[in-house]
């Protein structure tokens, strides 16, 4: 006897057709332009925001369907690429619920946010340092730079204030002038930043104080720990965030036991001294801690030009050891390469997003392309002809999705068995981590799978 069973949630699901798709939603919204939608798998658009001010790069939809997004402050003073200067939290209505300024003549935010499981939101911002300071710590350059800083932020009142900070600035060393701060060989030492690296944004143009237009920042709760992307280093980095400020400023304390400094980097060799292959050719974007499926604790990048110039969604399994990534010295911090590549059906140079999904489907939305899912036959199983510079996936049983169109997934109770069942029950129904069955004798139970009504 076979018996088949839809309900809304499970736990232990089979694996759905190669032709299933993961999700019910993607959530996007074009720079400059003020409305966020929801698309759904029958590429309708099920919802949107329309937002007071202009949208920068990054959004994010919470529990209880409100939505978090970095805007357009109309009073920046550095506007480096994909600047914002604020981030704004939207009740479904579109009202702002808060709202946090941080910008100035000597910082900005810019490109992504990472909402963390408490409510707070990562920005990635730049800050200005003058040609003095830096030449004081050993820099060679002769103009002005603006490293990056990460801050997080939290809700107070109507406003927000910053809880956490790191810079990029403290991890800076120099093995030019002995008698200046931060002397010490680089190859020895990749947990740091070495101030005259080499970057692919030089020069002296309007944004070359961009100095490594830092872009991407996702969060692991478990680890607490954040990875970020550097298009002008092509590198992707771990950082830890279970540090104080102050010990994010230092090199020991947190649970790594390294306060600020990189827990992690992968893509470029030659930037902390070492021979070994490039792995990321030129720019990056979009790191994310896998959650779920097979590559549960990867680390993802869209890698614009992985795969001699075409655009790549890849995946590494980099060595950890509790929360470490242990580095042999003289060698690449490994692995030497990607471990899962998706080859983008089409390319862009600059922003971009990839999402790999528990059920092994991949989601890509390429810069003024398109958005697309396939799965792991490579089959394209969902598209939508809107090229955002980032996406983000939602399942329909996400809670800010409920709470925002009701029954979304289409919930129903079905059961189809080769032989008839005249007393059959289970509960609870819909389903949490377990089930119970009535009516049925386990005995000559063949099969039993609980999915929702999208296959999944």
């Amino acid at each position: 006897m076979r018996l088949r069973t839809i309900l809304p949630m499970a736990c232990g699901l089979l694996a759905p057709p190669l032709s299933a798709q993961f999700d019910g939603f993607a959530l996007y919204n074009l720079g400059g332009q003020t409305t966020a939608r929801l698309i759904n798998a029958n590429q309708q658009i099920a919802y949107t925001w329309n937002c007071p001010t202009a949208y920068s790069y990054a959004m994010a939809l919470k529990p209880n369907g409100n939505l978090v997004r970095s805007a357009v402050n109309p009073g920046n003073q550095i506007n480096p690429a994909a600047v914002s200067g604020k981030i704004q939290e939207l009740n479904p209505q579109g009202q702002v619920v808060w709202e946090f300024v941080y910008s100035s003549a000597d910082y900005v935010t810019h490109h992504d946010i990472a909402l963390m499981p408490n409510g707070n939101v990562l920005l990635i911002a730049i800050v200005r340092k003058t040609l003095t300071e830096l030449q004081a710590l050993g820099y060679t350059g002769t103009q002005a730079k603006y490293p990056g800083r990460i801050i997080e932020v939290q809700q107070n009142g109507s406003g927000g204030q910053i809880v956490w900070q790191w810079e990029m600035s403290d991890r800076f060393i120099q093995y030019v002038d002995p008698v200046k701060p931060g002397y010490m060989p680089i190859a020895a030492h990749p947990e740091r930043m070495n101030i005259n690296v080499a970057t692919s944004g030089g020069g002296m143009g309007p944004n070359a104080y961009d100095w490594f237009h830092e872009n991407g920042i996702d969060y692991d709760e478990g680890l607490d720990q954040i990875v970020f992307t550097s298009r002008f280093l092509s590198e992707i980095f771990v950082i830890d965030h279970s540090t104080t400020t102050a010990e994010a400023a230092g090199h020991t304390g947190g649970n790594g036991g390294r306060g600020g400094d990189f827990l992690f980097r992968w893509g470029k060799p030659a930037n902390y001294g070492i021979t070994g292959t490039q792995t990321i050719p030129a720019a990056v974007h979009d790191p994310h801690f896998v959650q779920g499926g097979t590559m549960d604790g990867w680390i993802s990048f869209f890698n614009n030009s992985g795969n001699n110039g075409n655009s790549t969604i890849d995946a590494i399994n980099p060595t950890r050891v509790d929360y470490n990534y242990p580095w042999t010295a003289g060698t690449v911090w490994g692995p030497t390469t990607y471990q899962f590549r998706h080859n983008c059906l089409a390319t862009a140079s600059g922003q971009s997003a990839g999402e790999l999904m528990p059920n092994g489907n991949v989601f890509a939305a390429v810069s003024d392309q398109y958005m697309y899912e396939v799965n792991s036959s490579n089959t394209v199983v969902w598209q939508y002809n809107a090229g955002p510079q980032k996406a983000f996936r939602y399942t329909c049983d996400h809670p800010g999705i409920i709470t925002l169109l009701n029954d979304p997934c289409g919930i129903t109770t079905d059961v189809a068995a080769d032989e008839e069942i005249e007393a059959f029950s289970m509960h609870p129904n819909p389903a949490q981590q377990q089930v119970s069955l009535a009516g049925i004798d386990v005995t000559t139970l063949r099969s039993f799978a609980v999915v929702d009504a999208g296959g999944r």
